[in-house]
């Protein structure tokens, strides 16, 4: 894969600046997608539209932000050096970044500045087959569970390590796996197959065992993941033992972490939902009071 990963100095918080790569393909796609999104924003301002602040941040900050931290950093080096480094990716590709993304709303802002005939075609997308089935949450939440299982106990893994295009390739499905669990779950966009509030934050739940078994499995594994890849870099400052269970140990409990987050955050937007449907109901009482007092008057 890197080959120049046997070369690489000892990994560092400095290695996060001095490794950078700004050369990738990624890093052009990341910039072209934050350009999109601030242009909408900008259309919508001009015409006196207003959009909120907060989805802006969380979509260009930790959304896309948090790919780059991950992918043109210095950690991009060595994501294939060392597997601690790897889950530190796969943790923010496909359980931080995709939260924030979803919460930017980026195919309601694509709705509201479209022209019409591209505004149709991408609600034709939304809405086709293909994706109410794969943004249906159970099917989702299999896909997001079962995929890390499939990648880490077969030799696809090792492949990854191997290739520089099945690794890309990873990295792109743990990010589309991401958005097709959380979209559904947080996300504002008017997307189908979305749950009421309770049964969202029961599936976030039931997400926690699998993170923690596949943490600790990993951990105690006597087997290297990636065959003899790790080894034959002969890396003189890493143990690949020691560093197969940090990433274990950090799949496990940034799993239980961003679980545990989600939860919170799908309660608080039960309760300002919850809040807002409370108040849409007292006005309609209101009308209907104002209603009846109008006609007891003309009586």
């Amino acid at each position: 894969m890197n080959l120049a990963a046997d070369s690489l100095p000892p990994f560092s918080v400095s290695s996060f600046f001095t490794e950078a790569s700004l050369d990738s393909w990624l890093a052009v796609a990341l910039v072209l997608a934050a350009g999109l999104y601030l242009y909408g924003v900008h259309r919508l301002r001009v015409r006196g539209d207003s959009w909120p602040v907060v989805r802006t941040i969380a979509f260009i900050g930790p959304g896309l932000g948090g790919i780059a931290a991950v992918t043109v950093s210095g950690l991009h080096a060595y994501d294939t050096a060392m597997l601690s480094v790897h889950m530190i990716q796969h943790m923010v590709l496909s359980m931080v970044a995709p939260i924030f993304l979803a919460l930017g709303a980026p195919v309601t802002l694509a709705l509201r500045t479209l022209p019409q005939r591209a505004r149709k075609v991408l609600l034709a997308v939304v809405h086709s087959r293909i994706v109410r089935v794969y943004s249906y949450p159970l099917v989702a939440f299999a896909i997001f569970v079962v995929n890390p299982f499939a990648l880490y106990f077969t030799g696809l893994y090792e492949m990854s390590l191997r290739s520089d295009l099945i690794h890309e390739v990873v990295h792109a499905h743990f990010i589309a796996t991401g958005c097709v669990f959380f979209w559904p779950l947080v996300g504002h966009d008017p997307l189908p197959n979305r749950w009421q509030y309770p049964a969202r934050a029961l599936l976030m739940l039931l997400s926690v065992p699998f993170h923690t078994v596949l943490g600790l499995t990993i951990m105690q594994s006597k087997t290297l993941l990636g065959g003899d890849w790790y080894p034959g870099l002969n890396l003189s400052w890493a143990d690949p033992w020691a560093d197969q269970v940090t990433a274990g140990g950090i799949l496990w409990a940034g799993g239980e972490f961003v679980s545990v987050t989600m939860l919170a955050v799908l309660v608080v937007q039960w309760v300002k939902q919850s809040e807002r449907e409370a108040r849409r109901v007292d006005r309609e009482l209101d009308r209907q009071e104002a209603r009846q007092r109008a006609a007891e008057t003309t009586s």
